[in-house]
């Protein structure tokens, strides 16, 4: 489920399978980004269509894994959840085993987005909270209270794992600040590699991707 879902009916791409990779998993990143497909919107009294590239480029605020968190009620529905990725659950559970990764919500940030203060309080299980960056660097905000002078400052680099637990699981927290072309080089071009998806190279260089893990239910 994406930010994008609730407002638009959304275009698939289907699966680009090549001898070299006779399974590719359908990406958004297969249509070039002059392509005419449109997002058209549910409600179009309310919202415009999209094009591929505003909605690569922009539209696309966040991804949820795993458990669907109800962004109206504020709360995780009792229906079972789809199934959470293995390669990252494994991952993240190996290095934290804390915490299972049950709901995770990707955030993807451009230069001059942010992220208010909030606390993360819809789980039941108070077992920590991970925190992944990827991307472009960001100041990152944390303090029990709101008041800016009870809180500290960390600079959060690509490839940094944050973890929240104990007192701090329920911190207030926030991204005031990204910081534009501080992406490593070694991510900048992608997703263009082995020659595939050239016309999005460099679609990271200006991206902080954020991958926030956490456990619903103990």
């Amino acid at each position: 489920m994406t930010n994008v879902h609730m407002f638009y009916d959304m275009p698939y791409p289907k699966g680009a399978s090549t001898p070299e990779r006779p399974s590719e998993t359908p990406s958004f990143f297969s249509y070039s980004p002059k392509s005419k497909t449109v997002f058209n919107p549910k409600d179009p009294s309310v919202h415009k269509p999209l094009t591929v590239s505003k909605f690569m480029e922009k539209s696309l605020r966040w991804i949820t894994l795993g458990g669907q968190y109800d962004w109206t009620n504020k709360v995780y529905p009792d229906e079972a959840p789809p199934a959470f990725p293995t390669d990252i659950k494994d991952l993240l559970e190996g290095i934290f085993p804390e915490m299972k990764a049950q709901a995770a919500i990707v955030n993807l940030y451009s230069p001059g987005d942010t992220l208010s203060l909030h606390r993360d309080v819809s789980e039941e299980s108070d077992n920590g909270l991970v925190s992944i960056s990827l991307g472009c660097d960001c100041l990152f905000v944390v303090g029990l209270g709101r008041d800016p002078s009870d809180s500290i400052v960390v600079h959060l680099r690509s490839g940094d794992a944050l973890l929240m637990s104990r007192e701090s699981r329920f911190a207030w927290h926030g991204v005031p600040k990204i910081l534009p072309s501080s992406c490593p080089t070694y991510l900048a071009s992608w997703p263009a590699e082995d020659n595939q998806y050239e016309e999005w190279r460099d679609w990271m260089k200006n991206k902080r991707i954020n991958l926030n893990v956490r456990q619903m239910f103990d």
